[in-house]
């Protein structure tokens, strides 16, 4: 929002109302009275990442720093609401939605009519004031702290709600409307709820009606406090213990509540004292102030109380020595008190157990030293002692710190939260299984290891979501590291069944890993077993939701090293701290070196997945200069050329490819079609593509697709097939057929509507009885397993000899 389009910003307000109204900035600051109000707004994920070490939730990793405190300026709401004057009886609500552009559609959410009303509950539209002074006609904004509203603030309107969450406070405001019904917008469902602790992540994901649920919304702060000072990782050399150090942190409460009390522990919750307390916000009732551009700023009667406060407690050096942590909790005038134990729930929300700060003694150059210690890093930076107990196997939800040093910790103490790794083991498996028992096993029935168990894939290699690849990335292989990162605890759980022994030294030395090519400098870039970094050189828009990202390898000449048909594994960790992997065909040429290309379709947020795709939106989120991580390659399929395949280990005669691909399934698909069609020494080979997609617009490759039938094929239309015998289709060497599920226009459309089905099938594949044929596919497991496999098998393909899915 540029300052022009900001001078014609239109504020509309409409629905159950006698007095419709469609308001500039202009006319809010000319009809209402302009007021400033201090106000401390709260992400309801404010330590959140305290939440995410015991189990990882569904939000992003925020510290105790998501909070913090302005001067707003606008107009109340209250007075807003007289002027368009609501429908008494039948106005309950009042919806508020932002201009931003989102998957699902504007933010908004809303407040029931009779808080918003009143004027006590200071609910704000902060605004863009704009001012004449004489001939200058200087446009002045400011809406905050005496400065223009940022555009992340909200530019240039926005609404303040004091005493509730952050999210109720919508930015970038452009419509109001008062209904009987509370607001509609897809975020005011599918965020901002407290779920039952009972709710995992995964049920969160797929069960929708938890969402819908209006008894775990929302709407009002809980009474939280931290402790600012000592610092995370501070050290205090202690030179005189008699000497006084002050502890300071702040505190707030929600729905206009005062903090009355805030209360210090040094005995773990065995004893508590009291600290001082200051509250910034009463220096603003002390005096009633105006001013023609800001407005009024009275406090000097109102009762409630919208900032956070700070508190003090000073403490004899001594008292800290004798110390193993220091505690902090609030309470405020309802009587409602932080408590001691966590309520933890998927989403994160309303994190308020006591604040903890560990210490722990050493000694350097002979002097005691005092070592203090959050319980968490904000984001992804590691540290913080609830990560240190949860590694040394200690209870994080129950915490006691008793006498440590600081590399030491309490030895047999159960982890009562997030314990994935004991959930795997079957407590009645009591073989033992040899490193060279493992390299041994077969790789089609893989066994792998984690955590020095070793589980049996087999049973689940057709079922894994991840596909069998993945799996038998690993046979043989220690796959600790890929597995914890990315599995829930629910899959963890699931392993006990496949658990089959304890891996124990035997008398090779070499791991299964270990190869010298690792390291070679003139060896491809990939290796099977080792991840490797790679850098976003670049980002490409081929449709609003799909793009090419542009990885640079470690040298500029280095080749990859991808046979036709393989994959790589990328895997890279979210902005939330979550680290996600899959396999992905890159699109880059055969030959290109020192970079490799990914097309990727993102799965924005939906109705349907209210998270979007994790590895597409771990994509999305990516700027150029980041790294993710790729391995490989992986695959059962490689096409060696001149119509010869391996697949499974076994080379094979291919003259005709059935080709089937939906979305950016086309990846291996095209892989395959520019290796057979650029082989000077393959005149031979016939490929039939079949492409689905929902719209025109979402046909990847396009252009490429096209070239490529110009220079080798034949366009095949489905009004126009060639006849069904092997002769009658000497001519066509490559055929296309698209089908859309959405086309724009069904009327102009030359090939398919409709979704794949047996008579494309029959229509626009090599028949069953061709000689040497394959049917290769890419696409959604619904599409390979519910439609394209029983379908083949139905019109007389052996789908286990000849249906290669990637």
């Amino acid at each position: 929002v540029d300052r022009d389009k900001a001078a014609e910003w239109t504020l509309k307000i409409h629905g159950l109302v006698g007095n419709e109204s469609d308001l500039t900035i202009s006319d809010l600051a000319r009809l209402f009275q302009v007021v400033t109000l201090p106000v401390t707004l709260v992400c309801a994920g404010n330590r959140r990442k305290e939440q995410n070490v015991v189990r990882k939730g569904l939000g992003f990793n925020w510290g105790a720093a998501g909070v913090s405190t302005a001067l707003f300026t606008g107009v109340y709401l209250a007075d807003i609401l007289d002027f368009v004057r609501p429908f008494r009886g039948k106005a309950k609500h009042v919806i508020f939605e932002g201009s931003d552009v989102l998957p699902n559609g504007p933010y908004g959410t809303s407040q029931k009519l009779n808080k918003a009303q009143n004027k006590e509950n200071g609910m704000l539209i902060g605004l863009l004031l704009i001012f004449g002074f004489g001939s200058l006609q200087s446009r002045t904004a400011w809406a905050m702290n005496g400065a223009p509203l940022e555009p992340d603030h909200g530019f240039p309107l926005r609404l303040v709600v004091p005493g509730q969450i952050g999210g109720r406070s919508v930015k970038w405001l452009n419509r109001i409307e008062i209904s009987d019904q509370e607001s509609q917008h897809y975020l005011h469902f599918w965020d901002n709820k407290v779920l039952p602790t009972q709710v995992l992540p995964e049920q969160a994901r797929t069960e929708k009606h938890w969402w819908y649920d209006p008894r775990y919304i929302i709407t009002d702060l809980n009474v939280n406090s931290a402790i600012a000072q000592p610092d995370h990782d501070e050290r205090l050399i202690i030179s005189n213990a008699e000497e006084v150090y002050s502890m300071k942190g702040y505190a707030y409460a929600g729905g206009g509540r005062r903090v009355t009390k805030v209360e210090i522990s040094l005995d773990e919750g065995s004893s508590w004292k009291l600290a001082d307390i200051v509250y910034p916000e009463d220096l603003y009732r002390a005096v009633c102030y105006s001013d023609p551009i800001f407005g009024t700023l009275d406090l000097t009667e109102r009762e409630t109380s919208f900032c956070w406060c700070f508190w003090s407690y000073e403490v004899k050096v001594r008292h800290l020595t004798e110390s193993n942590a220091i505690i902090v909790r609030a309470m405020d005038e309802g009587m409602c008190v932080q408590q001691s134990q966590m309520y933890w729930n998927a989403t994160g929300m309303m994190n308020n157990w006591y604040f903890r700060v560990a210490i722990t003694k050493g000694v350097v150059e002979g002097r005691e030293v005092l070592h203090f210690e959050h319980p968490t890093m904000a984001g992804t930076v590691a540290g913080g002692w609830m990560e240190r107990f949860k590694s040394t196997g200690q209870d994080i939800l129950d915490p006691s710190f008793g006498t440590q040093s600081i590399s030491q910790g309490k030895e047999g103490v159960p982890l009562k939260a997030n314990d994935d790794a004991n959930e795997m083991i079957d407590p009645a498996v009591t073989r033992k299984i040899t490193m060279d028992e493992l390299r041994a096993q077969d790789r089609e029935k893989p066994w792998f290891v984690v955590k020095g168990e070793v589980y049996d894939g087999t049973p689940f290699l057709e079922e894994h979501p991840g596909g069998p690849d993945s799996i038998l990335l690993v046979a043989g292989e220690n796959a600790t590291d890929d597995f914890m990162a990315i599995h829930s605890p629910e899959a963890k759980a699931k392993m006990r069944k496949y658990h089959i022994g304890t891996l124990v030294e035997s008398n090779s030395t070499r791991t299964a890993s270990a190869d010298d090519s690792v390291h070679d400098p003139s060896a491809p870039f990939l290796h099977k077993s080792t991840w490797k970094d790679v850098t976003l050189l670049s980002v490409s828009e081929i449709s609003p939701d799909s793009k090419i990202f542009r990885f640079a390898l470690d040298k500029p000449d280095r080749a990859l090293g991808l046979p036709v048909g393989q994959h790589v594994f990328v895997r890279l960790t979210r902005k939330n701290g979550e680290t996600v992997q899959r396999a992905y065909t890159p699109v880059s040429l055969q030959d290109a070196q020192g970079s490799i290309d990914f097309l990727v379709k993102i799965y924005f947020p939906s109705s349907e997945y209210p998270q979007g795709g994790k590895m597409t939106m771990g994509f999305h989120e990516l700027t150029v200069g980041d790294t993710v991580q790729i391995k490989g390659p992986i695959g059962s399929f490689i096409w060696e050329g001149n119509g010869i395949a391996s697949w499974r280990g076994v080379k094979k005669t291919a003259r005709n490819l059935g080709l089937i691909c939906a979305g950016s399934g086309i990846t291996p698909i095209l892989q395959v079609l520019r290796a057979v069609l650029n082989d000077k020494e393959d005149r031979e080979t016939k490929l039939w593509l079949l492409d689905s997609n929902r719209t025109e617009q979402d046909i990847l490759c396009r252009e490429e697709l096209d070239a490529l039938y110009v220079h080798h094929g034949q366009s095949r239309h489905l009004q126009n097939p060639p006849h069904r015998n092997g002769r009658a289709t000497d001519n066509y060497r490559f055929l296309i057929h698209h089908t859309l599920s959405k086309p724009k226009d069904a009327e102009t459309w030359s090939f398919s509507v409709g979704r794949i089905n047996d008579e494309m099938l029959r229509a626009h594949l090599p028949p069953p009885d061709t000689p040497d044929a394959l049917v290769l596919i890419c696409g959604p497991d619904r599409l390979i397993k519910d439609t394209v496999q029983p379908g083949l098998q139905r019109i007389g393909w052996d789908t286990s000899k000849t249906l290669v899915i990637f």
